[in-house]
C-alpha cells in the first residue's frame, strides 16, 4: 500500500511520488507532494523517522513539539525530527503545497496519529 493510501484527511491531497529502500538496513525514503487547503484541520501526528519539507507554493503553519509554531513560505524548508509530534495547516486563503521527503523505518506506518 502506498503512503497516500494509508491516510487521507479531508482537505489534504497527498500524492506518492517515489519510494526506495536505502543503503541503511531497515530504512526507506518516501517522497510525497502534499496540498493542504485552507479548510483542512491541523492533525497532530508523527513519523518513525525524519521528515524533510520544502514548501512549493503558498504558506504553511507548522506546530512542532518542542519547537513551537512557525510559518514557512514557498521556497523555504524545514525538518521535523523522528517521532516528534507535529501538525500543519494552511497559513493563508489559498492552498499551500509541500514536497515531503521521509527517511523512515521500513514496514512501519508513514503517519501515526498522536494521542
Amino acid at each position: 500500500m502506498g503512503a497516500a493510501e494509508q491516510y487521507q484527511a479531508p482537505g489534504i491531497d497527498r500524492v506518492d511520488l517515489q519510494r526506495h529502500d536505502l543503503s541503511i538496513p531497515g530504512r526507506e525514503t518516501i517522497q510525497n507532494r502534499v496540498e493542504i487547503s485552507p479548510e483542512a484541520q491541523a492533525i497532530r501526528h508523527f513519523h518513525f523517522g525524519e521528515e524533510i519539507i520544502y514548501v512549493i507554493e503558498g504558506a504553511l503553519e507548522y506546530d512542532i513539539e518542542g519547537q513551537g509554531t512557525r510559518t514557512v513560505s514557498a521556497g523555504e524548508a524545514l525538518m521535523v525530527p523522528a517521532e516528534t509530534v507535529h501538525s500543519v495547516k494552511c497559513a493563508g486563503d489559498a492552498p499551500g503545497t509541500e514536497l515531503a521527503t521521509y527517511v523512515v523505518e521500513k514496514g512501519k506506518p508513514l503517519i501515526t496519529l498522536a494521542e
